[in-house]
């Protein structure tokens, strides 16, 4: 005899599936490490340093 079938309850089965899928493929796209985000941002205030320190102030603009 075949089992009894809750619709309800497949619908959300399913659904958490899906969900839980779209999850892993965010993470393996989007997701980065602690370190990387740390280097990230590192490298960012080292270059933003590094265009500050060779700006030319302009007198005629004062």
């Amino acid at each position: 005899m075949a089992d009894i079938i809750s619709f309800r309850k497949a619908k959300k089965s399913l659904s958490r599936k899906a969900h839980d899928q779209e999850a892993i493929e965010n993470r393996i796209r989007f997701g980065r490490t602690k370190a990387q985000k740390e280097h990230d941002r590192r490298s960012e205030e080292k270059r933003a340093a590094l265009l500050d320190g060779v700006k030319r102030d302009d007198p005629k603009s004062e």
